[in-house]
């Protein structure tokens, strides 16, 4: 079978490559997994790569997109004891191909997951959809781009029942990680009546963890080659602090294991241009501008309204891996200094009212805004001096990539992409975009965070340079493609 198709410019060999993932922007988004599937294929080169998008079809996505979706076709597929709908719909968004595999029994609900024991049951038949679309779409990728443990099963089937047509045969395949702390896993039992697969797929060598059925670890067995979203998580999955159960396997595979960072869409994260911001600015004029958001913010939002206020943002999930035990156990000691302190973001109760208590305790000084606002988000990216993410790990983290871009300085626990992406002050060479501490400790944090204020009002010239640096650092999606398109020439080549 032929595995390439000639390009429009002559004698280059276009590469087919297929994304499978559970949520793309803008259709359908819970976190950044969303934003990499959405943003990433747009930055392949189309003279090399014909590179396209298979999502679910949700109830819950966005009306003005279900109502653009074209019908291709439907058919019928066994799965399991059952015998399934698959329909498939199909839409050209900024110059990519999505198709939508639509099946209302399991993609009707209000929100894209739910109980775990049936989004295990609705990720299989996605996974085992995606696969059987392809002859009818007649698209027969060179590679398919599996994420997170929803498209697990993917690399599984194909080495199962697939392998018998040669329409299949030779796919090479990537799972990519985005959080090895979500796994997909359930008893063998019903996770072998749900997929049905054999019982050779459930052995420890296999699919089978700690008496469980894990999707995830099937897609890691199976895939030809993995990748996680940045360098230093790559490593520290390989540990059992952050290996999640999983580090023997990610030290057995660790040859076929690279890290590649995420980047951000920097045409909707520009201060330039940010039609969410009160006053646009760049690498140019920050010091003049800058400082106009920040005033507008403080009247938005009820804070004392004083331009030379350290500003501290927060724009996150409010989870313990996001390492707000900490910002709880010192947060009186921290409103004793000269800072303002906007968060936003919804999560855990606890840190919910935790964070309402203070903003009622410290009115004036503390802003709790616990909803989710993209505009407000930019807003406070744009009026923020530094932003605090301290993380007890973070895979890659996009929140201090934003920041970064807006000129506002990122205060980080060094792990993960945070340790890959921030790099920290130093006063002595003069170098840094950033703050950093190592350890999980609460007074570690506070003190970073009362350097950065020694920095802010005392060294203003260096904190300047800080911007400096931290604006002219590049992020965007086209540096990760290279990346990407690098494994993926080797991965088909092979």
């Amino acid at each position: 079978m032929e595995r390439y198709i000639l390009s429009d410019k002559e004698g280059v060999l276009v590469k087919k490559i297929l994304f499978v993932a559970s949520e793309a922007v803008p259709f359908i988004k819970t976190g950044g997994l969303a934003d990499v599937v959405g943003a990433l294929p747009k930055c392949f080169d189309k003279k090399e790569y014909d590179v396209r998008v298979i999502i679910p079809k949700y109830l819950c996505m966005k009306e003005e997109y279900k109502n653009q979706l074209q019908y291709v076709t439907h058919f019928y597929m066994d799965i399991g004891y059952r015998r399934e709908y698959v329909g498939i719909m199909q839409m050209e968004y900024e110059g990519i191909q999505f198709y939508f595999i639509d099946n209302e029994y399991y993609f009707s609900g209000y929100q894209p997951y739910g109980e775990i024991r049936f989004d295990i049951e609705k990720f299989a038949f996605f996974s085992k959809a995606a696969l059987s679309v392809l002859p009818v779409i007649g698209f027969r990728p060179d590679l398919i781009h599996c994420h997170d443990w929803q498209t697990g099963l993917v690399p599984v089937y194909l080495n199962d029942s697939f392998q018998q047509g040669e329409f299949y045969r030779g796919i090479k395949t990537v799972m990519t990680i985005h959080n090895l702390k979500f796994q997909g896993t359930w008893d063998i039992k019903t996770v072998r009546q749900i997929t049905g697969l054999p019982a050779h797929f459930f052995t420890p060598d296999k699919m089978e963890a700690f008496k469980d059925a894990n999707l995830l670890k099937g897609g890691l067995v199976y895939a030809d080659a993995i990748t996680t979203v940045s360098n230093t998580y790559a490593e520290e999955i390989k540990t059992e602090f952050y290996g999640e159960h999983l580090e023997g396997l990610m030290q057995a595979r660790s040859n076929d294991l690279r890290g590649i960072v995420n980047g951000i869409d920097y045409d909707e994260y520009n201060p330039q241009t940010d039609k969410f911001i009160v006053k646009n600015y760049n690498a140019k004029n920050f010091r003049k501008e800058k400082v106009k958001n920040k005033l507008a913010l403080q009247r938005e939002l009820g804070l004392e309204e004083n331009p030379k206020a350290m500003m501290i943002g927060v724009v996150s999930r409010l989870t313990d891996q996001k390492g707000f035990d900490l910002v709880n156990y010192v947060m009186d000691e921290l409103c004793q200094d000269s800072i303002q302190l906007v968060v936003l973001g919804t999560g855990e109760e606890r840190y919910e009212n935790m964070f309402r208590h203070f903003a009622w305790k410290y009115q004036g000084k503390v802003s709790a805004n616990i909803f989710y606002d993209n505009g407000l988000s930019h807003r406070i990216y744009a009026a923020s001096d530094a932003f605090l993410m301290p993380s007890l790990f973070e895979p890659c983290g996009l929140s201090q990539l934003m920041s970064l871009r807006y000129g506002t300085l990122p205060i980080v626990r060094e792990t993960g992409g945070l340790k890959d992406t921030v790099e920290p002050y130093n006063e002595f060479e003069n170098t840094g975009t950033g703050f950093s501490f190592t350890n999980y400790n609460a007074h570690e944090m506070l003190g970073i965070i009362r350097y950065a204020e020694h920095i802010y009002y005392d060294k203003k010239r260096e904190w300047n340079k800080l911007v400096d640096r931290a604006m002219a650092r590049d992020f965007s999606w086209a540096n990760s493609a290279k990346q990407y398109e690098e494994m993926y020439d080797w991965l088909i080549g092979k």
